[in-house]
């Protein structure tokens, strides 16, 4: 098995599996550790699709415990079945998901940053954001977790994607302006926060002068923003997300994005994970809650089709699972 690790983009991935393919056994199985780009688009410059899959190791890879494991549509069970097993081996939390953009975990933290980022943007400070979802029980608040992975990786993606965007939907830009200064976060010595010689984080008073600056620029009124929004918006950006990965069957069950976000994000244990946690606080209140979201900031916020159904039936992901197991 060969496991492919150079920079998100699928050009240059193309290329490494055209060469893996040429020098490689029969039978040897090619992996990917990409975090977005699709595992058929990479396994078609080869002429062994069913041996190739995606292998998302989480970073730091040596500290974190989760594995993505991507089925393409040609990978082979017995494939998948052996880097299964693999995790094991490895000391590591496989999880098998389907592949779509950012699969599970990326494709959901998108979301996630998405709203941090916003929340700068319309007045929050960088300090704030990062320490409201601290406080509900998050490892890193999610600026300071970009900061550590480096702000150019999420750059490189959005670069790679960005013909797919929808035209005249609001994206966030605060941090492509900060990667145009050459702040990639810790890496640079300077991101979302100041770093020392130490790599100890710093607030840094010139981004937030920067962020209103651009904010005026780009005509987005700024407020005073409380804990409880900062809360709700990147958590329950995370759970809509989940519910149309689950609908789409990206994810087999609920309890899937759960032990990906407790294992590969540092979601907090005690609240069980972003699926759990809805359920905890109940459907209804979470899709009363998205959909004011959706009235207030667009289309964004359209609340999935499955959180609806689930909360107009007054049932749970819990529930949803258990149907899933017993079809």
């Amino acid at each position: 098995m060969v496991v492919e690790a150079v920079f998100e983009g699928m050009a240059l991935k193309q290329e490494v599996f055209g060469e893996l393919d040429r020098c490689c056994k029969p039978g040897a199985i090619l992996a990917s550790n990409t975090s977005t780009l699709n595992i058929d688009e990479i396994a078609s410059r080869t002429s062994r699709a069913a041996y190739v899959i995606g292998a998302h190791f989480f970073s730091p890879a040596n500290v974190m415990r989760l594995l993505e494991i991507v089925r393409g549509q040609a990978t082979s069970k017995e494939v998948i079945a052996t880097c299964m097993q693999l995790s094991k081996k490895l000391g590591k939390v496989g999880v098998l998901v389907g592949n779509c953009r950012g699969f599970v975990g990326n494709r959901m933290f998108h979301h996630y940053v998405r709203e941090a980022t916003f929340l700068v943007e319309e007045g929050a400070s960088v300090e704030a954001v990062d320490k409201s979802l601290y406080d509900f029980g998050m490892a890193m608040g999610p600026l300071a977790t970009l900061d550590l992975a480096g702000l150019d990786v999420g750059w490189r993606i959005r670069r790679e994607y960005r013909h797919l965007e929808k035209p005249g939907m609001r994206q966030p830009f605060a941090g492509d302006r900060l990667c145009e200064m050459g702040r990639f976060g810790q890496k640079t010595g300077a991101g979302w926060y100041k770093y020392d010689e130490n790599r100890m984080a710093n607030p840094d008073p010139e981004v937030a002068a920067w962020t209103k600056k651009w904010s005026a620029e780009a005509s987005i009124p700024q407020r005073q923003i409380q804990a409880d929004e900062v809360v709700d918006r990147c958590i329950y950006a995370l759970v809509n997300e989940g519910a149309r990965i689950l609908a789409e069957g990206y994810a087999l069950r609920a309890v899937d994005i759960d032990i990906i976000f407790l294992n590969g994000y540092g979601f907090p244990g005690y609240r069980g994970g972003p699926m759990w946690y809805a359920d905890t606080v109940g459907l209804k209140k979470v899709c009363e809650r998205i959909s004011e979201f959706h009235r207030v900031h667009g289309e964004f916020w359209e609340p999935a089709p499955l959180l609806k159904q689930l909360a107009a039936e007054a049932k749970t992901f819990a529930d949803f699972d258990k149907q899933k197991v017993a079809a």
